[in-house]
C-alpha cells in the first residue's frame, strides 16, 4: 500500500531512480521553484518569504488585527480573507461571538480585506474556491491551510506570522528538503480520500519521517484522482507534521477551475526531468483499503478489514495507550463490541475534508433507500460552503441524506474542535474531519467526562450509518457511485454575500469593538537573568495544543486575552494557571521572574497563536522541551516572548523546582546555542543543567529580546493606532 524509501532520489520520464546525493537539482521541484519565486533574499539555506494571499477564521482575526494595528499597520497589503466558521454556533458567550463578527466586517472595511458572513462558507472552502491560484503561496492563521491540489502552496502559522505579513515583513524558515509522493494505480470501490491520507499519515508521522518537510505529489497514479479526492488527501498532510504540499496539474486542475469561475488562476504545474528529491513516499492507490484511525491521533491506523477481524485485541490495546491521558483510567472501548461486532455512536461528515461534493454525494449514494435507524446512532453532514452546498442540493444529495434520517447542518467548522456535535460521555464517534486528539471532541474530563473519536472516510461512515452504526467499510456493500463532480458551481452566492474590499479600504471607518474584545496587555523585555519557577510537567509523548489551551468553550473568550489564558493547560494540568500566577513579581536588579513548562515534545496540532499567547499572560517566560512538534508552535512561543529551549539530557523536573539562567540577555543577544542553567529544587538542592537555544535567526533574537512581537515593532519605530 504504502513504501517508504529513504534516501535520494531523481524524477525523470514519469518516473523516480534512486540518486546518492543532490546536485543542486532539489531547485527543480515544483516546491523549491514557487518558493524562490516568493522569497525576498535569495539567501542559499533560509527563505524569506512573502505571501500572495491571507486568511483567518473567526477565533484568531481579532487577535492578529489587534496585533497588527498595535504595530502600526493603516491597511491590508495583500488580499486578507476574513471567514466567520468557528464562532459561528454563537451558542455561548451572550453578544460575543456576533460582536467579533462586526468587528471583523468593520475591519474589512477599514483596511480593505475580504469579509465572509458566518455559515457561508468554512475557511478552506472559500480559499480553494476563491484564492487558491496555480504557483501562489497562501498563510493561514490554521494549521490546515493545504491547497496543494490547486497547484498553490499552504502554510498554517499562528497569528503573529500573519501580523508580519500585514507589516511587509516576511515569513522567514529554513529551506525545507521537498518529499515526492509517487502515486500509482487508481483507488477501487469505496475507497476515498480519508483513507489514503490516514494510511500516509500512519506510515509517516510516528516516525517524524517528513517533519517540516513539503511532499509533492506526482506519479502516474494522479491521472486516476478526481479533484475532489486530490483535495481530501491533501488538506490531511498537515497530519504528517509536513510544512506544506504542492501537486502536479492538469487538465482536471484546469476543468475544476473553470467551474468555479476562475479558469485564469490556473496554469500547468508538471516536475521536469532531473528533480531531486530528499526521500520518496510510494502510494500504490489500488491497493489501499477502507480505513479507520483510532483515538488519539490521525496515525494510529488500521484497515477496517483488521479492526473487525481483532476488534477485541486492537481495542484492548488502545485502551491501555490511552489510559495514561485519562489519568491513569482505561477507557472500555472494548465494550462498544457485541456479538463480535464494533458498534459506534455516531457519525460525522464536516468541513473541510469531509464536507466537500463528491464525499456526501456518494455518502448519499450509499445511503439512497436506506435508515440510518432510530437508535442512539446519528448521522450528521455540515457542507463546507454554500456554493457546494446548492450544488448538492441540485445533484438530489442532501434530499437523499436527509431521507434517510441524516441531519444537513450549516457551514461550519465546530465539529472538528469540539464546537458543536459533542458526543454523550463514553460514546464513539466516526468522523470525516480531520483529528480526533485528545478530549477535541468537546468532552471535559475535569467533570469526569469522556469522549472518542476514529477517523474515517465519508463512504464507510455512511456504510456503518446504512448498517445501523456496526463497523462497516464501504467496500462491503454494494452501491452504484455517482462519479466524479463534473457540475457547475454557483458562485453568485459570494458575489451577493461577501464584502470584497481588497485595494479599496476606508480609513475613517470605525472598528466595532465589543465589550469582549480587549487589548493585549503589556508584556516586559528579556532579563538579564531569569528565575523560573517550573509550573507544569507534561511527560506523554506528545502535547497538542488542544492540550496547551483547549478548543470549544474557549473559543468565544479568542478576543480576551485575559480571559482567555485562564483556560491554559485546564484540560491537562487544572492547577497550572494558579502556579504560574503565583510565580510573577516584578524584576529585582536585573532578574526576571516567571514560569515555565516541561514538556516532552509539546506543539503538535493547531496553528492557534493562543497555544503560546495564554502561557506568556499568565507569566510564562519558557519552555523546556526534548524536541517541539511543529515549527509553528515554536515561531508561536518566539513570536509572544517565550523562550524555546530544548534539553538533550534526560532530566526528572517537578513541579516547584526553580530554574537558575544568569546572563540569558546577553547570551540570546550573541547566538549563544549552549545555555548554563541551574536547578533549585524544594530540599534547597541545586543541579547544573545545560539548555539548548538553536536555530534562533537574528529577527527571532531581537523579538526575544524585546519580549514579544508587538514589543519588536515598537522599538523599531512602529506607532501604531492608540488601543
Amino acid at each position: 500500500m504504502i513504501h517508504v524509501h529513504q534516501g535520494g532520489a531523481v524524477y525523470r520520464g514519469g518516473k523516480w531512480t534512486p540518486a546518492p546525493e543532490d546536485l543542486g537539482e532539489r531547485e527543480k521541484t515544483l516546491a523549491c521553484r514557487i518558493l524562490r519565486a516568493h522569497d525576498c533574499l535569495g539567501e542559499k539555506d533560509r527563505l524569506s518569504i512573502r505571501f500572495d494571499k491571507l486568511i483567518s477564521h473567526d477565533i484568531t482575526y481579532v487577535g492578529i488585527i489587534q496585533t497588527a494595528r498595535a504595530s502600526g499597520m493603516t491597511r491590508f497589503p495583500v488580499p486578507y480573507a476574513l471567514t466567520n466558521c468557528h464562532n459561528s454556533l454563537c451558542a455561548v458567550g451572550g453578544t460575543i461571538n456576533e460582536d467579533d463578527h462586526l468587528f471583523g466586517l468593520s475591519a474589512a472595511r477599514k483596511y480593505g480585506g475580504i469579509y465572509v458572513p458566518a455559515n457561508v462558507a468554512v475557511i478552506h472552502q472559500f480559499a480553494r474556491e476563491m484564492l487558491a491560484e496555480c504557483g501562489g503561496m497562501i498563510l493561514g492563521s490554521d494549521s490546515h491551510t493545504r491547497y496543494g491540489a490547486l497547484g498553490a502552496m499552504g502554510v498554517g502559522e499562528g497569528g503573529p506570522e500573519l501580523v508580519k505579513q500585514l507589516l511587509e515583513n516576511t515569513w522567514d524558515a529554513p529551506n525545507p528538503e521537498v518529499v515526492l509522493v509517487y502515486l500509482t494505480g487508481k483507488p477501487r470501490r469505496g475507497v476515498g480520500p480519508h483513507d489514503v491520507a490516514i494510511a500516509l499519515c500512519g506510515a509517516t508521522y510516528r516516525q517524524g519521517l517528513v517533519k517540516n518537510k513539503v511532499l509533492e505529489f506526482a506519479g502516474p497514479g494522479l491521472a486516476s484522482l478526481s479533484m475532489d479526492f486530490r483535495i481530501g488527501i491533501d488538506v490531511m498532510t498537515t497530519e504528517t507534521a509536513c510544512l506544506s504540499s504542492i501537486w502536479e496539474t492538469d487538465g482536471k486542475t484546469r476543468s475544476w477551475y473553470a467551474r468555479h469561475g476562475r479558469e485564469d488562476a490556473y496554469k500547468q504545474l508538471s516536475v521536469p526531468d532531473g528533480a531531486y528529491y530528499d526521500m520518496v513516499i510510494e502510494i500504490d492507490l489500488s491497493r489501499v483499503e477502507p480505513m479507520i484511525a483510532l483515538p488519539f491521533h490521525p496515525s494510529n491506523a488500521f484497515t477496517v478489514r483488521q479492526l473487525k477481524e481483532n476488534a477485541a485485541d486492537i481495542l484492548r490495546e488502545t485502551e491501555k495507550a490511552l489510559a495514561p491521558q485519562l489519568g491513569g483510567k482505561a477507557p472500555d472501548l472494548t465494550g462498544k463490541v457485541h456479538g463480535g461486532q464494533l458498534r459506534v455512536d455516531q457519525g460525522i461528515i464536516a468541513g473541510c475534508a469531509g464536507g466537500i461534493f463528491e464525499n456526501v454525494a456518494e455518502a448519499a449514494a450509499i445511503l439512497k433507500g436506506q435508515s440510518v435507524g432510530c437508535g442512539a446512532f446519528s448521522l450528521s453532514v455540515y457542507p463546507p460552503s454554500l456554493p457546494e452546498s446548492i450544488a448538492l442540493s441540485k445533484a438530489g444529495a442532501l434530499v437523499t441524506l436527509e431521507e434517510a434520517g441524516a441531519l444537513i447542518k450549516s457551514c461550519f467548522c465546530g465539529p472538528c474542535f469540539g464546537a458543536g456535535d459533542v458526543p454523550g460521555n463514553g460514546q464513539l464517534s466516526i468522523r470525516h474531519t480531520t483529528r480526533n486528539f485528545p478530549f477535541r471532541e468537546g468532552a471535559k474530563p475535569g467533570e469526569g467526562q469522556s469522549a472518542f473519536v476514529a477517523l474515517m472516510d465519508a463512504r464507510s461512515i455512511a456504510a456503518t450509518a446504512a448498517n445501523g452504526g456496526v463497523l462497516t467499510g464501504a467496500d462491503e456493500i454494494e452501491y452504484d457511485a455517482p462519479g466524479e463532480n463534473r457540475a457547475e458551481i454557483p458562485m453568485d452566492v459570494y458575489r451577493k454575500r461577501v464584502y470584497s474590499g481588497f485595494g479599496a479600504p476606508i480609513p475613517d471607518e470605525p472598528l466595532r469593538m465589543g465589550p469582549n474584545i480587549t487589548d493585549w496587555p503589556r508584556f516586559t523585555a528579556l532579563d538579564e537573568s531569569l528565575r523560573l519557577t517550573v509550573a507544569s510537567v507534561l511527560n506523554d509523548p506528545v502535547t497538542t495544543t488542544d492540550e496547551l489551551i483547549p478548543s470549544g468553550e474557549t473559543s468565544s473568550y479568542r478576543s480576551n486575552p485575559i480571559r482567555l489564558s485562564e483556560f491554559a493547560l485546564s484540560r491537562r494540568d487544572p492547577q497550572y494557571v494558579s502556579r504560574s500566577k503565583a510565580s510573577r513579581r516584578d524584576a529585582e536588579n536585573g532578574i526576571g521572574f516567571g514560569s515555565l513548562i516541561y514538556a516532552n515534545m509539546p506543539g503538535d496540532g493547531s496553528a492557534r497563536e493562543q497555544a503560546a499567547s495564554c502561557q506568556r499572560v499568565v507569566g510564562g517566560r519558557a519552555n523546556i522541551a526534548r524536541a517541539y512538534a511543529t515549527k509553528r508552535y515554536r515561531s508561536n512561543l518566539i513570536n509572544w516572548g517565550i523562550l524555546p529551549f530544548t534539553i538533550e539530557q534526560e532530566y526528572a523536573f517537578s513541579v516547584g523546582d526553580v530554574v537558575e539562567i544568569d546572563g540569558i540577555r546577553e547570551m540570546v543577544k550573541r547566538g549563544a546555542e549552549e545555555i548554563a542553567a541551574r536547578v533549585v529544587h524544594a530540599d534547597g538542592s541545586k543541579d547544573c543543567i545545560t539548555l539548548y537555544l538553536k536555530d534562533l535567526d537574528q529577527p527571532s533574537r531581537r523579538i526575544l529580546l524585546n519580549g514579544c512581537l508587538m514589543n519588536d515593532y515598537a522599538a523599531r519605530g512602529g506607532k501604531g493606532e492608540k488601543a
